[in-house]
């Protein structure tokens, strides 16, 4: 007779739990959670483990870094260049944990390259969220989260560059107070509330220290909890495919499929940033000096994600943009460019999946993501922000780029303003030029074939090249999509001629649609394939047989095929290889 085996202590101590809390219940849920499988998934994963590195090696600086201006002389041995000098605590500290701490010049490198990696995967992690349309019903939520997490990754970042307060960090809090300033009416009471006094003050480094270690990072984790919630709660989006729909998810499971990958992928990142920051110095302090408001050093620029806003200082005309209203100076050439621009960009950013659903008309659930190239005008103003930005990081580097090449410093600033409005403009167009050609490629290639290269010559004496059908997997991923159309609105006037209430507000909306759907092209339909592959005598050559279609735009015709081999979770009846959700 078999003895009964005792519970381990981890499956008692397990058993205890669940018996309190039910929380078998919801790992067992999380375990059988399906996730897709793409490249581009790991942006976020990116982004969450370097927020985690960035905790880890942001808690280690905080037991050395001391937050206060004031005024010390430097005593430490190393660098002997700077024995005597007046310099802030903060600065000191900075420097007394870059040499005299062991470990402290590594982790406040693998903490700078955390921030910069932080940014950039949340940056490109929007950018494919936007170019493939995961914002969509019911993710709006979902985006307006992700915009405020990189609104405050930008804050965290700018409050910790600041903190060391040397030179460079300094002329970049003088630039902030000076945008301050330009604020009308509030500005000048606004910057002397956020310093303490005139600037510099001596109350912001130890106010910034606060914001950096306390307030942003808590709001930050709260939001990804709230994304990585909204995120499991919704399920997750996937690429368009064979069997691919919106009521289930083609993947694999979270455990132990998932939970390995991510475990593995955390341990490269922390590598990979550990290798950096071993490897590539970065912000060296001790170059520059302590802050001192006199010298502003030339050839120097803020980090990547600031350069947009440098950029943009410097392209802005001065002479003719302060103007003095009612005793007020407003300085429209920083108030423009800092404060103007952004706010418009983000407002717009924000209110984008609402402003799409409203021109599409398309208030349906979508968890199967666009392919770019079938939303010509999304994809086009996204290339031209890209684009915009681009030109303004030129700009931010305008010294740089005239003293490493001998041009002259305003001739660059010059041509540099005329791309910042024909550059994006141009790219728009070019942009949505390639989507409708690569649309119009797709369509051929369902209707025809990829082109083998084999000619045969019939009986008759004709020549005909031999096109090689496609699978189903191909022919469903260029056919499943929509193609919106304009909105239709109702006539102007009623039957009995009198003007309709409203009008007006729905021929804007009219407008703005036709904008973004009134050059479109149709995905292939079941009858045009069918009349594609119908050539009598050409249809007895081997390989012309007719390849299967997907759902297309009237939602007709045979049904796309499933696939095989990674699991499914969706609606209804399971089949093989599928578990229902």
């Amino acid at each position: 007779m078999a003895t009964k085996q005792r519970p381990s202590a981890v499956g008692k101590a397990a058993d205890y739990l669940d018996q309190r809390t039910t929380i078998g219940v919801l790992v067992k849920e999380l375990a059988r959670k399906v996730f897709p499988d793409h490249w581009s998934f790991m942006l976020g994963e990116i982004a969450l483990f370097s927020f985690v590195v960035l905790i880890a090696s942001g808690f280690f600086l905080t037991m050395f870094f001391e937050p206060s201006m004031a005024l010390v002389r430097f005593e430490g041995d190393y660098p002997p260049s700077m024995q005597g000098q007046l310099m802030s605590a903060a600065f000191s500290s900075t420097v007394d944990m870059s040499f005299e701490v062991r470990g402290g010049l590594l982790m406040r490198q693998i903490h700078h390259w955390s921030a910069l990696i932080f940014i950039g995967s949340i940056v490109l992690h929007m950018f494919r969220i936007f170019f493939t349309g995961a914002f969509r019903k019911p993710r709006e939520i979902n985006w307006l989260v992700g915009l405020t997490m990189l609104i405050l990754a930008l804050a965290a970042g700018f409050t910790g560059y600041s903190l060391p307060d040397d030179v460079l960090s300094g002329n970049g809090l003088r630039i902030i107070d000076g945008v301050v300033k330009s604020i009308p009416v509030i500005g000048s009471y606004m910057s002397f509330l956020v310093f303490g006094s005139e600037f510099p003050g001596s109350h912001i480094i130890p106010r910034l220290f606060t914001l950096h270690i306390f307030v942003i990072p808590g709001i930050l984790i709260a939001l990804i909890a709230l994304h990585l919630f909204l995120m499991v709660l919704q399920k997750h989006t996937q690429y368009p495919g064979g069997g691919r729909t919106d009521k289930n998810v083609v993947g694999y499971p979270a455990l132990p499929v998932y939970v390995a990958k991510m475990t593995g992928n955390f341990f490269i990142i922390a590598g990979v940033l550990t290798l950096m920051g071993g490897t590539m110095a970065i912000n060296n302090i001790w170059n520059y000096g302590p802050y001192d408001p006199a010298p502003v050093s030339a050839g120097t620029q803020p980090d990547w994600y600031i350069l947009f806003v440098d950029g943009a200082l410097r392209l802005m005309p001065g002479p003719g943009w302060e103007w003095v209203i009612g005793g007020y100076t407003l300085s429209m050439n920083i108030l423009i460019p800092a404060v103007v621009v952004p706010g418009i960009l983000f407002t717009i950013l924000f209110a984008w999946p609402f402003l799409e659903a409203r021109v599409t008309g398309d208030h349906r659930e979508h968890h199967v993501l666009d392919r770019p190239r079938n939303r010509p005008v999304r994809t086009g103003i996204g290339v031209a922000l890209f684009v915009a930005f681009l030109v303004c990081a030129l700009a931010a580097t305008n010294d740089i780029i005239a003293t490493h090449f001998s041009l002259s410093i305003f001739a660059i600033t010059w041509v540099l303003r005329v791309l910042l409005f024909v550059g994006p403009v141009f790219a728009f167009f070019v942009t949505k030029r390639v989507c409708l050609g690569l649309q119009r490629k797709d369509r051929e290639l369902v209707l025809h074939g990829h082109e083998s290269g084999r000619i045969v010559r019939f009986a008759n004496g004709e020549y005909v090249e031999v096109h090689t059908p496609l699978d189903p997997q191909e022919v469903w991923l260029r056919t499943q999509h929509t193609s919106p159309r304009p909105l239709e609105i109702r006539p102007a006037t009623d039957a009995r001629g009198v003007r309709r209430q409203g009008y007006r507000s729905d021929r804007r909306w009219q407008r703005l649609s036709e904008f973004f759907y009134e050059d479109r092209v149709e995905p292939a339909r079941p009858a045009e394939l069918a009349a594609a592959h119908s050539h009598g005598e050409h249809d007895e050559i081997e390989a012309r047989t007719p390849a299967a279609v997907g759902p297309g735009t009237a939602g007709q015709g045979t049904s796309g095929p499933r696939t095989a081999g990674p699991r499914t979770s969706g609606e209804g009846a399971a089949g093989p290889g599928e578990e229902p959700r």
